[in-house]
């Protein structure tokens, strides 16, 4: 299986986790397939604009605005995806510290030594 494969499916594991842990966060199993790919969309296109546009703001908090923006760009995804929904800015930006906690957990899994992917 190739390693973007099992990110992918680790990433719509981390979203089903995240929202079972959040009262403000509720998700389908088919609304984590296609969330997860229009969060990728969303963080490829959206997100580096947003963070140079925000940069002083970002500089000032020192790096801690870049939450709010994670929630932002989960909380347009739940605007965009049917089965995706997210009650509130607030539960936005706790659903993105979260499944930004969980995303490190897999990141570090996946790079590192309990995963071997054909390297």
């Amino acid at each position: 299986m190739p390693g973007w494969v099992l990110r992918w499916i680790l990433n719509i594991s981390a979203i089903v986790l995240t929202a079972a842990l959040l009262p403000g966060f509720e998700v389908s199993l088919w609304g984590a397939i296609v969330g997860s790919i229009v969060l990728g969309i969303i963080n490829a296109i959206i997100r580096p604009l947003l963070l140079i546009l925000t940069l002083p703001l970002n500089l000032i908090t020192l790096g801690l605005f870049t939450f709010v923006i994670n929630g932002l760009m989960l909380w347009l995804t739940a605007a965009t995806v049917k089965g995706f929904d997210i009650y509130g800015f607030g539960w936005a930006i706790l659903s993105a510290i979260v499944l930004s906690l969980f995303s490190f957990v897999i990141s570090y899994l996946v790079e590192d030594k309990y995963f071997d992917l054909g390297r």
